[in-house]
């Protein structure tokens, strides 16, 4: 029979397993040990110590667990578990060696197939993920998992499947380790809040390397939140130290100030080898200046001057503690920000920091560039291309099965410094045809995946069923918990269910210029991070020309949107106002922008590409490209594959949809479908019917209001009769037109991200396989929108492609709107 001190132990155990630490704590209190059996009261003492840890108190655990050691009498079992804890505390405290010697004693001892086992087993698992063994932790992980499994512990097979999925994050199997997580996530997390917490923290780790580092953000903020009212320092300050590495990415000083937090936690816990992993990242947020923002800029100079004996002592203290990555991420940050200062001649450089063979990908990303940065210092700007072409040939190979448009432009963060560091080595070449190469490193990254589209998934259209429902309730919809958990959901399967069937290639000057025409140019903007430049190029030859208008250029951006919804939304003498300064607007931007790479071009018809950075602007209504044909490719390689297809080439059926409460949109649809004749026509268009139409047609007009997600560009969407077509929607629809017209609003908005990527609904489609798409970035006066697209529907049926039909179009009916052709309109 169970005593009554073993059945408060076993509810001690299963409420710490739970994460409710300061409950078994109680319960531990209650157990009288005077005349307690040795066993009892080892394993009582044992449970002690780790609870003790994880409420902070680390030098009161380590003697708690020698004393359940020295209990008198007791098992080897017993001494296994106490072995164990002490191996717990070891690695909580940084003492990897250590933690291993214990946890490897007692794994030993006890029997290999018990549940027993299996817990130290994910215990050492842990130490040897710190360590970098990786193929170790995940041998010791899944021996684990089948133990539980055997023994029907599903709670514990879930937190198993969990590590392991941490550990294929560590390999660099992003994909993987989102799966892993999300499978393990309704199991692991129901236990308790802080069980939730603990697997939230490890899952925004995953989101930090897709990119997706506000998410994460918000993530690790819950999770310290969680840890700090149930009074658990220790997993707090690590939750902040994520939070500071997730900042350093964007909001270096908030970054600085997160970690000295995390760092004074750890020092107060006498945690040495984690208040070194808290002063590697200040000391990584003093060396971000100069780096590529989310937005594009370069982040600015630390206040203070940053020494070498510095960086070294961090350095230093790191590697000490076997957080070699780490360590080696410290000192290749210092030479790259050494090297940004542009040292005076003469000035001996940092040695080369070494990366050690376990690195992860973003040390070695970042040894890569700072090779690139040196050279070009140097003036060997051949040498500096061909270092950041072999990073981002190596990031690239980490993303080539990525599907997901989302995921593509997400994680193009990883590889900002280096594109940064070969764009401007190109532009200071002055070498048209290296510039264009280096242009299309940037633009064609996302644009080569070919998405292998991914069989019916049930569930995922429940949830995107019941978010079109939550998103009727009202403008707050975004507020309700229940929206943002589906968000989640829906956005990781996609990341996790959307292969790569195939790459595209990317081309050369030479292949372009022999897909121009003497009635052809192509026009391509090349961002490098501090400036802008153009080329030109046409069939005779390719011109390199710089942008000194930037700055202005910037400043004017932000007010450029408003301007243009404001003419789309006011009438009378206030509207005639607000047009004179938009046309005033407009012909500024073109004269810095456009008008001298238009003037040599000299062709009728522009194919134009553009970053990130210069999306929302409506470049059909500058003056230098009124009364010529243009379309805006993702980019050249993807326009040189796509060219010359179009609907009105092969036999066509064009089809229509129309959303509620668009003033005139049945009108609109009315007057284009007329056009085709026999055009198929949804007058209250669902969800379900946009899906079908888009099936069966090859010209797809969609009349319907519409809004753009800046913080989740996929869920963008057009409202139909039954709730919002969204940017998901779209991507794992199996067929997709060859033409999509948006006469929505803001269905052409794109969000930037990392300075050259832009994604939005018209980009979404594009992805999905549509060749071209007629979009607008801002609103579109509903009158416009009716008697223009009516127009180009005209031209269309008269075999025109699309570029050509939205510029007859306008010469037709004189109406300058922001509708632009996306893809390959001709």
């Amino acid at each position: 029979m169970q005593s009554t001190g073993d059945a408060l132990h076993a509810d001690a155990v299963r409420l710490s397993n739970d994460g409710r630490y300061a409950d078994a704590h109680e319960v531990l209190l209650r157990i009288d040990l005077t005349d307690a059996e040795p066993n009892l009261r080892s394993r009582v003492l044992g449970t002690l110590g780790y609870v003790a840890a994880r409420l902070g108190e680390p030098e009161r655990a380590d003697i708690l667990c020698r004393d359940a050691l020295e209990c008198e009498g007791i098992d080897p079992a017993t001494y296994a578990l106490a072995a164990g804890q002490l191996g717990s505390i070891a690695e909580q405290r940084g003492r990897f060696d250590e933690a291993d010697a214990w946890l490897t004693r007692a794994i030993d001892v006890l029997d290999a197939d018990s549940p027993e086992a299996a817990n130290l087993l994910v215990n050492r698992c842990l130490v040897r993920i710190h360590r970098r063994a990786l193929p170790e932790a995940r041998a010791d992980v899944r021996t684990a998992a089948a133990i539980f499994r055997v023994a029907g512990l599903a709670v514990d097979a879930a937190q198993a499947l969990h590590n392991e999925g941490y550990i294929s994050l560590l390999e660099g199997d992003l994909v993987g380790a989102l799966r892993d997580m999300a499978r393990a996530r309704p199991v692991a997390g129901a236990v308790s809040p802080v069980a939730a917490a603990v697997g939230d923290a490890d899952r925004a780790e995953a989101l930090r390397e897709a990119g997706s580092v506000r998410e994460a953000e918000e993530l690790l903020r819950s999770a310290a939140e969680i840890f700090a009212a149930e009074g658990m320092p220790q997993a707090r300050a690590e939750t902040e130290l994520q939070l500071a590495k997730s900042l350093l990415v964007h909001d270096a000083d908030e970054a600085r100030r997160v970690a000295a937090d995390a760092a004074d936690r750890f020092r107060a816990l006498d945690n040495a080898a984690w208040a070194a992993r808290a002063d590697g990242i200040r000391v990584l947020a003093d060396l971000r200046s100069g780096a590529v923002t989310e937005s594009g800029g370069r982040v600015s100079a630390p206040d203070r001057v940053l020494e070498e004996s510095d960086v070294d002592a961090v350095a230093a203290e790191l590697h000490r503690h076997g957080f070699r990555s780490d360590a080696a991420s410290v000192r290749l940050s210092f030479d790259l920000w050494r090297a940004r200062q542009r040292m005076p001649e003469g000035a001996q450089p940092v040695r080369a920091a070494r990366v050690p063979p376990t690195a992860s990908l973003d040390v070695r990303l970042l040894a890569h560039e700072v090779r690139a940065v040196r050279s070009a210092v140097r003036g060997e700007l051949g040498r500096a291309r061909r270092h950041a072409a072999e990073g981002l040939a190596e990031l690239e190979s980490w993303r080539a099965g990525f599907g997901s448009i989302d995921l593509h432009t997400s994680t193009a963060m990883h590889g900002t410094g280096l594109l940064g560091a070969g764009l401007d080595a190109a532009v200071r070449s002055e070498r048209p045809d290296v510039v264009f190469e280096w242009s299309e490193r940037a633009r064609h990254a996302a644009a080569q995946v070919v998405p292998l589209r991914p069989p019916p998934d049930p569930a995922l259209a429940r949830d995107l069923a019941e978010l079109r429902m939550l998103r009727s309730e009202g403008p707050e919809w975004q507020a309700d918990p229940r929206v943002r958990a589906l968000q989640e959901r829906v956005r990781e399967r996609q990341w996790v269910d959307v292969a790569a069937a195939s790459a595209r290639a990317r081309v050369s000057v030479e292949e372009v210029q022999a897909a121009l025409d003497h009635e052809t140019a192509m026009v391509s903007y090349v961002f490098s991070g501090d400036r802008l430049s153009v080329l030109v190029l046409t069939e005779a030859g390719v011109q390199l020309r710089p942008m000194p208008g930037w700055d202005e250029v910037r400043r004017m951006l932000p007010g450029l949107r408003s301007d243009l919804d404001m003419v789309a939304s006011i009438r009378g003498r206030m509207g005639e106002v607000v047009r004179r300064s938009l046309d005033a607007r407009l012909a500024r931007l073109s004269a810095l922008l456009a008008d001298d790479a238009v003037a040599a071009a000299g062709t009728r018809r522009i194919v134009l590409t553009a970053p990130g950075v210069l999306s929302g602007i409506p470049w059909t209504m500058l003056p230098a490209f009124r009364g010529r044909v243009t379309t805006l490719a993702v980019s050249a390689s993807r326009w040189v594959a796509d060219r010359g297809v179009h609907p009105a080439a092969a036999v066509v059926r064009a089809g229509f949809a129309v959303g509620p409460r668009t003033r005139r949109g049945a009108e609109e649809v009315a007057v284009g479908a007329a056009a085709w004749g026999d055009a198929r026509v949804e007058a209250a268009a669902s969800v379900g019917d946009a899906i079908e139409l888009a099936g069966d047609v090859d010209a797809l007009h969609i009349a319907a209001h519409g809004r753009h997600a800046a913080d989740n560009p996929l869920f963008s969407g057009l409202e139909l009769g039954d709730g919002t077509l969204f940017g998901y929607d779209v991507d794992l629809m199996p067929r997709v037109p060859s033409l999509v017209v948006l006469s929505a609003c803001e269905g052409g908005r794109s969000a930037v991200r990392w300075g050259e990527e832009a994604i939005g609904m018209s980009r979404v489609w594009l992805h999905a396989g549509a060749r071209s798409v007629i979009a607008a970035p801002v609103i579109v006066a509903d009158d416009d929108a009716c008697e223009l697209l009516g127009a180009v529907h005209t031209a269309l049926a008269e075999g025109e492609a699309p570029a050509e039909a939205l510029a007859a179009a306008s010469a037709r009916t004189g109406i300058v709107a922001p509708f632009q052709v996306h893809g390959a309109g001709f």
